[in-house]
């Protein structure tokens, strides 16, 4: 599997996150790469395919990752 690019992908991040602790994510050739935003760009990217995202945003909204169903 090839590896992705993320070089010149637009990097995004939650308008209601604040200047600390918060996460990037950024869109290429098909890939979601998820990034902390601490890192101004050093850092590692973690890359999921659009079939992995999609999966964790449905699993997400629906409250599956939420603290509560974790501890179980």
């Amino acid at each position: 599997m090839e590896r992705p690019d993320f070089t010149n992908a637009r990097w995004r991040k939650s308008n209601t996150s604040g200047d600390t602790g918060c996460v990037e994510v950024a869109y290429a050739a098909g890939w979601v790469g998820v990034r902390d935003s601490k890192d101004k760009g050093a850092g590692p990217v973690l890359a999921f395919t659009e079939q992995e995202w999609n999966a964790f945003l449905a699993g997400a909204g629906s409250g599956e990752f939420h603290p509560d169903q974790l501890k179980r």
